[in-house]
């Protein structure tokens, strides 16, 4: 079976898809005011992690937006959590995101980081309502090397469990991909040229692929010989890659 992939969810001028219901969480690292408007009207369920929320509070107030007054801030962009060990989040921020009733959840746990905290959080809500949510995470993939360690290897524990986790950040979008056929559908508004092929996780893979630049047919690929970094996607095709083992997939995101 093939599985296909869309990440319309980045174009702001695609409408929403009504079938599908996504939740956001946002990560303690830098991201555009742009990005957070685009991924937060694609998604219905908002949370942050710990520190997640000063990168929430402090990019609306510095945004310059003159669409992004305080008045708007209180209808648009207040998460349905905030959970964490909130050993990050600033005293000021607490007590704005408190005032608006919006819950502030401490899980001293220090065997599970905030980002797997939040999906805890999210995985109990499809309990209670029956629903099933693809996950965005807003970070991940930038700043420290531990953390972003960190992401690759929740996100490729995670395929075991759920169908589709993106992670984007205002340079990227990944994911990972699965043992098996897939088919990516491109949008070439929302993503610039390159893109990649990673063997994160695995001692190595057999690909082969069909849209790229430089495709691969039935190439071995591993961190001791050939990772395809680098590689480029072909104008107006959609890409398809057959793999032996998971692998994660990433795209750079354009410019706007």
């Amino acid at each position: 079976m093939v599985i296909e992939w869309c990440t319309n969810f980045l174009d702001p001028r695609v409408s929403k898809d009504i079938n599908i219901s996504r939740a956001l969480i946002i990560l303690n690292q830098p991201f555009s005011a742009r990005l957070l408007k685009t991924l937060w009207a694609a998604c219905e369920w908002h949370s942050c992690a710990d520190g997640g929320a000063n990168r929430l509070h402090d990019v609306l107030g510095a945004s310059g937006d003159p669409n992004l007054r305080t008045s708007d801030i209180k209808s648009r962009f207040l998460p349905d959590m905030v959970k964490g060990d909130l050993d990050s989040i600033r005293d000021d921020v607490k007590l704005y995101y408190t005032s608006l009733n919006v819950p502030v959840i401490h899980d001293p746990n220090q065997d599970s980081t905030d980002l797997m905290k939040c999906v805890q959080a999210l995985e109990e809500k499809e309990r209670i309502t029956g629903r099933e949510f693809e996950i965005v995470i807003l970070g991940g993939l930038s700043g420290r090397l531990d953390q972003t360690v960190h992401t690759l290897s929740y996100l490729h524990k995670l395929r075991k469990t759920r169908k589709r986790v993106f992670t984007v950040t205002d340079d990227n979008v990944g994911w990972v991909l699965n043992e098996g056929e897939h088919l990516i559908h491109i949008n070439h508004d929302a993503l610039g040229q390159t893109c990649g092929l990673l063997p994160v996780g695995i001692d190595s893979t057999i690909l082969t692929t069909t849209g790229l630049r430089w495709n691969l047919d039935n190439t071995e690929s591993s961190f001791d010989g050939l990772v395809s970094t680098s590689n480029h996607l072909v104008p107006g095709q959609d890409v398809t890659i057959k793999t032996s083992k998971p692998i994660w997939w990433c795209a750079e995101l354009r410019d706007r």
